[in-house]
């Protein structure tokens, strides 16, 4: 590899690296605007939306689309913020990979709620520029923020959908290993 081809790599990169963190930031932005007819640019036509906890499994766009209609429909007032991203490139050019960490603030079913979430993410390029391919969503936590400071110290931190379910992490803190993430170095 020349030097000069080395170069551009490395600023293609670089250019792709803030349009990927542009696409996370639309991503909330777009949930707290409740922007459907948005989710064409961030998500590929053929992408698939999953959760940890299995609750939602929805193929393609229009799946997607209906997912976030019923997702909308209970909710009030959001704000999701991005703790940041990180993200490794495949050897394809036109595939990444991505971890994203965030909160949200949200009134769902008439309850405020504090959110820590994480988003494990495949990302590809497509003639229209980066858009997320694949997404599984998982949870620290989903409580109501009055008894927060109290689920907190429980392992069934998921009270989403009126129930206790246990969080999607960590549910045990046992000094585990990285080793998940370590594939997004390279």
């Amino acid at each position: 590899m020349t030097q000069s081809s080395d170069l551009e790599t490395r600023i293609r990169r670089l250019e792709d690296r803030r349009e990927i963190d542009d696409l996370v930031l639309l991503y909330f932005l777009a949930m707290d605007e409740r922007d459907l007819p948005g989710l064409p640019y961030i998500f590929a036509e053929d992408a698939h939306l999953g959760s940890a906890d299995g609750v939602f499994a929805a193929n393609g766009l229009a799946e997607i689309e209906s997912t976030y209609e019923g997702r909308f429909a209970v909710l009030g007032p959001t704000f999701h913020f991005s703790h940041g991203v990180i993200v490794g490139f495949d050897d394809d050019p036109d595939l990444a990979h991505g971890v994203v960490a965030g909160h949200a603030e949200v009134v769902r079913n008439g309850t405020t709620m504090w959110v820590a979430l994480r988003y494990e993410d495949v990302y590809r390029r497509t003639p229209q520029g980066w858009r997320i391919a694949d997404r599984v969503m998982s949870y620290m936590y989903y409580a109501p923020a009055e008894s927060y400071a109290a689920v907190m110290k429980q392992d069934n931190r998921n009270l989403c959908y009126g129930d206790e379910r246990p969080a999607d992490w960590p549910s045990a803190l046992t000094g585990g290993s990285l080793d998940w993430l370590r594939r997004f170095y390279r």
